[in-house]
């Protein structure tokens, strides 16, 4: 027989269907300053949500950009203290010619829900909210003591809810975390994530003449600094996607053999990843390494825009007097954002062509974290989960990044349970992101099953 608050779940998820898709239809993207009053609308919904199901002390904390959103419940005498952390803010919806249906009118298409933050990370936060409006409803208390913190910055850096942990407020007091931002490995096998990336997102700026140039006139003695740029970044890595920056892989951790071993044991095809979850010809990378090496345990450099000079259409032309480039590096165990950006500028500046000057901006950054199973709310997880269903869970990293999970460990010494809900193929950051309806509810019934679990 499910538990009450599981029925009580099942009972009204039809309900808790129509208010997520009421909250995917707030365009709350964190990055664009046009959108700053739907992140403020999305907080105060959410605020208003967890203080009608019942949580206690709630409110919205100030940031320099978008609020954070408070709430606890703290009667459970003797038990244990979860952080229940998730976010509201999505990623921009562009292209917008690309999606099949508008990202924020939420869709039910295929057994999915499509709209923009479906899955990152509204819906999977969402779960966090009604399984503790379940237990709530149906038992009229929490097995244990609940903090729930959510921002609306996670998709830019995250820099407020950073420094409000950094000050180890005592409302954020707890045992440990729990984060519903990840993925499953494959469709119906419970996963949880116990290590990401870290990361450093630069700007690079190379500027030449004092200001943009006729081509004609000038060209051959102005320096271009587009032309810069791209032998700039043609010199941090080579053909075969080694990162060439002096010291870069000083640090690196690799995993252990029993890790590696588990790895190879799980259901991955690699040219069915190709094909499908990326879509190019071949897969490139580190000679040498598996494709889940590369993703979950090497460090990475990529390049994300390089926006400037002209193009309009038609023909301009003309020498830019500055071209920018935005750089990030995925990190893994053991290296350190700000030795890792350290290196970067110092190698930048060394290979910058002549007559032109650089400069490299941090925009923000992230620590690596790598989370041991042994610890007894990952062995509760492991309960719930199988409970759930009906099979072992299997342990994984991602190759992403989420900020407030070294910022949790770093300050308040909080290990991370990462419990995502999420699929591969879900789009998030792209065009027609999605969340599986069905993954949605057994969220939820596995949240409850965990905060019963390690409320034990």
């Amino acid at each position: 027989m499910p538990s009450p608050a599981v029925a009580f779940a099942a009972e009204n998820h039809p309900r808790f269907l129509e208010e997520l898709k009421e909250l995917l239809r707030i365009p709350s993207i964190s990055t664009l300053p046009e959108h700053a009053a739907d992140c403020r609308k999305t907080a105060e919904k959410l605020a208003a949500e967890l203080k009608r199901i019942g949580m206690e002390h709630v409110r919205l904390i100030e940031t320099k950009g978008h609020p954070l959103v408070y709430a606890d419940w703290l009667h459970a005498a003797g038990k244990p203290t979860v952080l229940m952390y998730g976010h509201y803010d999505v990623q921009p919806a562009d292209p917008l010619d690309e999606w099949h249906t508008p990202p924020f009118e939420p869709t039910e298409r295929n057994g999915n829900l499509y709209a923009r933050g479906a899955v990152d990370d509204k819906g999977q936060m969402y779960m966090h909210v009604k399984a503790l409006e379940s237990l709530l409803a149906a038992d009229g208390k929490l097995p244990l003591n609940v903090r729930v913190l959510l921002e609306g910055e996670e998709e830019v850096g995250g820099e407020g809810i950073a420094a409000y942990v950094a000050t180890k407020p005592a409302d954020l007091k707890a045992d440990f975390a729990l984060i519903s931002d990840t993925e499953l490995f494959a469709p119906g096998l419970p996963t949880l994530c116990v290590g990401l990336r870290g990361m450093i997102y630069t700007e690079l700026e190379v500027r030449g003449a004092k200001t943009d140039l006729h081509s004609g006139m000038y060209g051959g003695a102005a320096p271009n600094p587009f032309v810069a740029l791209a032998q700039i970044i043609a010199g941090l890595k080579d053909r075969e996607g080694k990162i060439l920056i002096p010291g870069f892989y000083d640090n690196v951790e690799a995993p252990s053999a029993e890790e590696l071993a588990a790895w190879k044991s799980l259901p991955f095809d690699e040219e069915h990843y190709r094909e499908t979850e990326v879509g190019s010809k071949q897969l490139v990378g580190e000679a040498g390494y598996s494709v889940l090496e590369r993703t979950w345990a090497r460090p990475t450099l990529e390049v994300h825009g390089m926006p400037g000079g002209f193009i309009g259409a038609g023909a301009k032309t003309v020498i830019p007097a500055k071209a920018t480039a935005k750089i990030s590096m995925r990190l893994v165990p053991n290296m350190t954002p700000a030795k890792a950006f350290a290196q970067y500028k110092a190698f930048v500046e060394e290979i910058a062509p002549a007559g032109v000057d650089v400069s490299v901006r941090l925009i923000h950054q992230g620590d690596p974290c790598l989370i041991p199973v042994d610890n007894p709310y990952i062995q509760a997880a492991t309960k719930a989960l199988h409970a759930v269903w009906g099979k072992d869970t299997v342990f994984i990293r991602s190759g992403g990044s989420i900020p407030i999970v070294g910022d949790l460990d770093r300050h308040l010494g909080l290990p991370s349970v990462m419990m995502g809900f999420g699929l591969p193929d879900d789009n998030l950051h792209a065009p027609n992101e999605k969340f599986n309806l069905e993954n949605f509810r057994l969220g939820i019934e596995s949240v409850i099953g965990f905060l019963e679990e390690a409320g034990k």
